[in-house]
């Protein structure tokens, strides 16, 4: 019989999915987080704070591979610290970790840079205490979320003018698809860092705002900005993006008729 797979961070966007995935084919899952999954998901849940380790022993009981899904803008490398302490006493054999890309190229030195970018960082922070565990692992660096990027244009739109900040581009990526690779990582011998994944498009941050505004039937005055700092420099030299790695084949015009016509329909 498999061991449980332990998901932390089962209850967001991208551990839902991979939760829902292995339990779909037949495995054992068991969901670690503060908060529960909705009863008609019927998987176990272990409730545990990351921030702090209480209850993770708990959670790990029986546990062999470990998908830590699980993160925040800031202190991921504190919530890997107590995750890999407590993994390397329960015997975990494997810990697969999803990251992003740019969080080894993307310098956060300044206030303005962790403020604005410190996501890169806490990323860095987290893979660098994964590698260092003696835990066998696979590690995941991926594009921004389609989601996140709704949430980011969504809000921005609420603006009358919108600031866009010079020379950004994003490449999204459908959190399905890197679910889909996660559960490949689980279910396979360790990796190590393996190859990025990344969207099928890379799109200027102008473009990604008006293509929503078309779509929501909404007018705005975009206008362009400077961003100061290492980390905005970095990420107009695309260090955010992996373009030899565009891999993902569900594209942003996709997601976003989908999510409008939802959004309407309801």
């Amino acid at each position: 019989m498999n061991s449980t797979i332990l998901v932390t961070g089962g209850t967001g966007t991208l551990g839902r999915l991979v939760a829902s995935r292995l339990r779909g084919g037949g495995y054992s899952v068991r969901v670690a987080g503060r908060h529960a999954p909705p009863p008609e998901q019927d998987i176990e849940f272990a409730q545990c704070d990351l921030d702090t380790g209480d209850g993770i022993e708990a959670a790990l009981s029986g546990v062999r591979t470990v998908v830590h899904c699980a993160g925040t803008q800031k202190g991921d490398g504190d919530k890997a610290r107590h995750l890999v302490a407590a993994a390397s006493r329960a015997d975990v054999t494997h810990l697969v970790f999803i990251s992003v890309v740019g969080a080894d190229t993307i310098p956060v030195k300044s206030r303005f840079d962790r403020a604005a970018f410190g996501y890169f960082a806490s990323k860095r922070d987290a893979e660098e205490v994964v590698a260092g565990s003696g835990i066998p692992f696979s590690t995941l660096r991926a594009t921004q979320f389609f989601e996140l990027s709704l949430l980011t244009v969504r809000a921005m739109a609420k603006l009358p003018v919108i600031p866009v900040p010079k020379g950004f581009r994003f490449q999204p990526v459908d959190a399905g698809e890197v679910a889909d690779r996660l559960v490949e990582l689980a279910l396979a011998q360790p990796a190590g860092l393996v190859p990025d994944l990344a969207g099928p498009v890379c799109y200027p941050m102008g473009e990604l705002i008006r293509s929503y505004l078309a779509a929501a039937g909404l007018r705005r005055l975009l206008v362009p900005v400077h961003m100061p700092g290492h980390a905005a420099k970095a990420i107009r030299a695309g260090a955010n993006l992996s373009e030899d790695r565009a891999v993902g084949r569900r594209t942003w015009e996709e997601f976003l008729t989908e999510q409008v016509s939802t959004a309407v329909r309801r």
